[in-house]
């Protein structure tokens, strides 16, 4: 029996009952529309946040308080840590320390209560220079960012996001108005429009002011929660890095670089950890929607079965005109693989076309740099998978049919 005609007999097999073929590939279909899914939106998320994190500046190098592991307790710990002091701003800043350092920014993070007359609200603290706004690309909607003056100077100057200007000043101008924190006035040089510094951070609801200020009036603290530095260029971030860790050590009397209580980070590393963060998720999402695939695979083998059954005296008359065990095995195994890859393709493209309006929606009603990927990885997989589940759970009913004897199933009512 010729290719042509045994799948030409395996498709009028598959025609024949088409209500229970469509519903048999249904596990099929739902299994490969959410891996496509998945895959599809872990791209779009691995790339809007390594977009972020590259939007930062290449030539930034992060300082952070303890040492960051893959224990979250002492990540968590690592929060609170008080290791970073003016001193070591102090050391850093000595050219001859570290010679490729451009710039310098200390970094006071807190949460407290904004006021404007009646009005409250939950603010963000961000205590740090007027480099934060090249580092975030920030522009203000109005006003100008405070400088380097103002920092030495500990001025209660304030630049606010646009959710605090919203909720605390209606349809106010702010510009040159007061607000209170801690019972302290602070005045408003500059605004930053709604959604102004990306979606890594929220911005929205941030109140960025001086670190000396922060430390002085807000926080109350003697220690810095991060130091942001840049290097001269791209190229020289490793060696400044490494100077940075040398001059720190030696800052904090530490001989043993087993026992840094900080963390050098820079934008490669953050990107290549944030990177296999999202991968592993999405492999993880994709490994809980195959359980779906397998359910598919069950059915199939559990309607093929009762194919076979049906089929009796069909596999018989068949036998007793010439076909042989592997041409009844053939045919049976084909259609188990035809209904798992008609499965496979129907759920590659309505995952696809469900991926491409979730990427839609996110990038449109929420504003996000959301781009929709295409994954080939997801259509690759689908389909191999697809292929398999149809010859690993179509292949017993397949064997069980070719074993049947032409005069008994002939004889089968």
């Amino acid at each position: 029996m010729t290719w042509r005609h045994t799948f030409k007999t395996s498709l009028t097999g598959l025609t024949t009952n088409r209500s229970r073929s469509s519903l048999t590939i249904l596990g099929i279909v739902i299994g490969i529309t959410a891996i496509m899914l998945v895959v599809s939106l872990g791209a779009g998320a691995q790339n809007l946040i390594l977009g972020e994190v590259q939007g930062l500046g290449t030539n930034t190098i992060a300082i952070i308080p303890g040492q960051v592991s893959t224990n979250p307790s002492s990540n968590a710990s690592a929060l609170f840590s008080d290791s970073l002091k003016p001193k070591d701003v102090t050391a850093l800043e000595n050219k001859a320390n570290v010679p490729g350092l451009e710039s310098l920014m200390p970094v006071v993070i807190g949460a407290d209560v904004a006021s404007y007359g009646p009005n409250t609200y939950q603010v963000t603290i961000f205590g740090g220079t007027n480099l934060i706004a090249d580092i975030f690309n920030l522009v203000p909607s109005e006003g100008l960012f405070f400088d380097q003056s103002d920092v030495d100077s500990y001025l209660s100057v304030v630049v606010i996001g646009g959710d605090v200007a919203k909720y605390l000043f209606d349809n106010q101008d702010p510009l040159n108005q007061n607000i209170k924190i801690k019972g302290r006035n602070f005045r408003i040089v500059a605004v930053l429009p709604k959604s102004g510094g990306g979606s890594l951070f929220n911005f929205d609801s941030m109140v960025i002011m001086p670190y000396t200020t922060a430390m002085t009036y807000v926080t109350g603290q003697k220690y810095y929660n991060r130091i942001v530095t840049q290097a001269v260029s791209d190229a020289a971030v490793p060696v400044t890095a490494s100077y940075i860790k040398l001059t720190l050590e030696e800052s904090h009397n530490i001989t043993d670089p087993t026992k840094d209580d900080f963390t050098i980070e820079t934008q490669q590393t953050l990107a290549n950890t944030l990177g296999t963060i999202t991968s592993a998720l999405t492999w993880f999402l994709v490994a809980v929607a195959s359980i779906a695939l397998f359910v598919g695979g069950v059915g199939i083998m559990n309607i093929m079965l009762v194919s076979v059954t049906e089929r009796t005296r069909e596999i018989g008359l068949r036998k007793a005109l010439g076909a042989k065990d592997r041409d009844i095995l053939t045919q049976f195994l084909l259609e188990a693989v035809l209904l798992t890859v008609i499965g496979g393709v129907i759920g590659i493209v309505l995952g696809a076309g469900l991926a491409f309006l979730t990427a839609f929606a996110l990038s449109h009603f929420l504003a996000l740099n959301w781009q929709f990927v295409f994954p080939w990885s997801g259509v690759i997989l689908g389909l191999s998978v697809s292929t398999v589940i149809g010859l690993v759970f179509g292949g017993y009913p397949a064997s069980q049919a070719s074993k049947k004897s032409p005069i008994e199933a002939l004889r089968f009512e």
